[in-house]
């Protein structure tokens, strides 16, 4: 892995955190993503299921991890099971984690190779009452692709059918939605990184330079800082492309006097970052780009405010959505007298504002969190209002990602550059 090793206290006090809440004389078990394949003998790279990082910090493929805290031997009651490696396997793939690595990692003693684990199953399942099973519970998921939890929860069903099944996705919901200061430091390790590629590319973006070009300038800056990707496929649209809001075709020709939206985040040791900026192609905004990007600033930086323990999202939302209103005003794209007479089941502002504002922000850029809890400290959000005006081709949105605290909200990208004056100042250098 590109990162630094990361403290294997993170991971221990995550494992007591999921002890807590789950029921007495119960099991649970988290497997490793797959290996994806493509065509051929070809695959994707590997990305590790985020709740088995969470309570490991093994980043490694074919991997297990089995919870039994009320088992009688301590030895049994934290349990890692992994890919058995062996010199031909090196040659081919590298080295692959040793039980005395797999330890120094996950804080975990008790190591097994996976052949070893359908029998060591067999005697903890007999002790269990209850077995807590790990599947994508995410809001937003529609995934039809079996997971490797999916095809072990299918295989425990058949084979074990007098143990009762619980769900622990809800729970690691609840726990991954409240960072501790280890994950804190993660995060802002991302967003630096995000803002050395931002500041690497605000002085190369001219008129006539390809999207993919920049692109291919913030993977640079990333890789060689130790992220070993982009957070999610990177957006840089240029013209009439900045209103289309998952463009990720990168292909274009930025030409003179157009906007450059540019959605991007690096990540780091598995933890997302989430940053969106609008520059102007040539350097200078013109008047009416400056006051729609104005306008959205001034959006975002109210809708921060907010990002405070015990908001509650729809109160968030409507008011965000208030402020939104005036300014859409202010640029003559509502009329007030609309505004004051609309239907606020369809409120007007979405024709030009359609997407929400903040989601959570995690091992996943669309992290893990119900929005209809209300805010509290360590949760981390994205707070990204925009304005698309598609007669226009003028599409303008800002994000930066802010922990919530109890003294306010934490910007995490406080210094990366925003201001309209210092972005046309840094572009013009």
């Amino acid at each position: 892995m590109k990162y630094k090793k990361i403290d294997k206290e993170l991971f221990i006090n995550n494992r007591k955190k999921l002890i807590k809440k789950i029921d007495k004389m119960s099991a649970v078990v988290f497997n490793s993503n797959d290996v994806m394949p493509t065509n051929s003998d070809g695959s994707m790279p590997f990305i590790q299921n985020s709740d088995l990082f969470w309570l490991s910090g093994i980043d490694q493929e074919d991997s297990v991890l089995l919870l039994f805290p009320d088992h009688p031997n301590k030895k049994m009651q934290e349990i890692l099971f992994l890919k058995e490696t062996n010199d031909y396997i090196a040659i081919w793939e590298g080295s692959k984690l040793k039980k005395t690595d797999a330890y120094n990692i996950s804080g975990i003693r008790t190591v097994y190779w996976l052949d070893e684990m359908d029998n060591i199953l067999s005697e903890i399942f007999l002790l269990s009452r209850n077995l807590y099973l790990n599947k994508n519970m995410h809001s937003r998921s529609s995934s039809l692709v079996q997971s490797r939890d999916d095809r072990f929860r299918l295989t425990i069903t058949n084979s074990y059918t007098d143990l009762k099944i619980k769900e622990v996705a809800p729970i690691m919901h609840d726990l991954r939605s409240i960072k501790s200061n280890f994950e804190v430091d993660l995060i802002q390790t991302a967003c630096n990184i995000t803002e050395k590629g931002f500041r690497r590319i605000l002085p190369l973006i001219s008129s006539g330079i390809m999207e993919y070009e920049i692109e291919a300038e913030l993977s640079y800056e990333f890789i060689r800082n130790r992220s070993s990707r982009f957070a999610y496929q990177p957006i840089i649209a240029s013209g009439r492309n900045s209103c289309v809001l998952h463009y990720i075709e990168n292909n274009k020709k930025c030409i003179d006097g157009d906007i450059l939206l540019m959605d991007f985040g690096a990540e780091y040791a598995n933890y997302a970052s989430d940053l969106t900026r609008t520059t102007p192609v040539n350097g200078r905004f013109t008047s009416r780009q400056k006051a729609v990007y104005n306008s959205v600033l001034h959006v975002m930086k109210e809708a921060t405010k907010m990002l405070t323990p015990g908001t509650m999202f729809k109160d968030y939302n409507k008011e965000v959505g208030r402020i939104m209103e005036l300014e859409l005003i202010k640029l003559r794209l509502l009329d007030k007298h609309d505004v004051q007479k609309q239907d606020i089941a369809k409120p007007l502002y979405k024709q030009y504002f359609m997407h929400g504002t903040s989601h959570y922000l995690g091992l996943d850029v669309h992290d893990v969190g119900n929005m209809e809890w209300a805010m509290q400290e360590g949760m981390i959000f994205t707070c990204e209002p925009g304005i698309y005006i598609l007669e226009e081709e003028l599409g303008v949105r800002l994000e930066n990602d802010i922990l919530v605290t109890e003294n306010g909200p934490d910007d995490l990208m406080k210094n990366i550059p925003i201001e309209a004056e210092e972005i046309e100042e840094l572009m013009n250098v």
